[in-house]
């Protein structure tokens, strides 16, 4: 019989869309003494927006969609000693907030407008600013602070990718946890905690083994692209200020 923790240390990472979210969340997976959610609130975000998003059916169709109950499974036991929650700040459109996930380390995962505008576009034709989530990501980063009276860890996936080990390390001890270097590799291939939507989304990481070093030259963008990224960047700019 599998013993469950009570009140295990719930890991709420709020990111975007393409900020190497999943592979922190493999990451994190890989630990040993972490079980991990993957975006336990976008069959809710679905069900209510109806968003056109890809497999956006079998997404709902797979998941639970109310909201009260996903936040009372995430406020609920767990196998395991810490609990890693994969969230997308843009899908908190419902009657959940930054409040009710009490008991919860929040921290924040972000990522060069430039970069998430030229992969989100690889993915889907439409890509505007709400749907990138930077301006809620920083009201929620700016409530939170509000909340503990200092900066909730912040990681930027450039300095994930560019010394893993470092600022994986200054994380883990931001969030009260010890650094292990089991969190830089895993096993290739789809987990069974892995989102529904994973064959559309996950391409890169089910193929990864770890963190793939730095990003390339910064994409360049041209029209609605670029308009997109200049609505994004303030948010970006002031969240980057209080990085790890």
């Amino acid at each position: 019989m599998t013993t469950r923790i009570a009140q295990p240390l719930r890991i709420a990472m709020w990111s975007g869309p393409r900020n190497l979210s999943t592979a922190m969340m493999r990451s994190f997976g890989a630990r040993g003494d972490c079980h991990v959610s993957d975006e336990p609130f976008y069959g809710a975000y679905l069900h209510q927006t109806g968003d056109d998003h890809p497999m956006a059916a079998e997404v709902i169709a797979d998941m639970d969609c109310d909201w009260h109950s996903v936040t009372a499974a995430l406020s609920g036991p767990c196998a395991q000693p810490v609990w890693y929650q994969k969230h997308m700040v843009h899908h908190m459109v419902g009657p959940v907030a930054l409040g009710d996930l009490k008991g919860f380390k929040h921290a924040l995962l972000i990522r060069a407008p430039e970069r998430v505008v030229a992969s989100y576009a690889e993915k889907r034709e439409v890509v505007t600013a709400e749907g990138l989530g930077f301006a809620q990501q920083r009201a929620w980063f700016e409530a939170e602070a509000d909340r503990l009276g200092h900066a909730p860890p912040v990681v930027d996936s450039a300095d994930v990718l560019a010394d893993p080990a470092g600022t994986l390390s200054r994380l883990c001890a931001a969030l009260g946890i010890a650094w292990t270097d089991s969190m830089l590799h895993w096993p290739a291939g789809p987990r069974d905690t892995d989102g529904v939507w994973a064959p559309h989304w996950y391409g890169r990481v089910l193929a990864s083994t770890g963190f793939d070093g730095r990003e390339g030259p910064m994409p360049a963008l041209t029209g609605e692209a670029e308009r997109v990224r200049d609505e994004c960047r303030p948010h970006y700019d002031f969240m980057a200020t209080h990085k790890l």
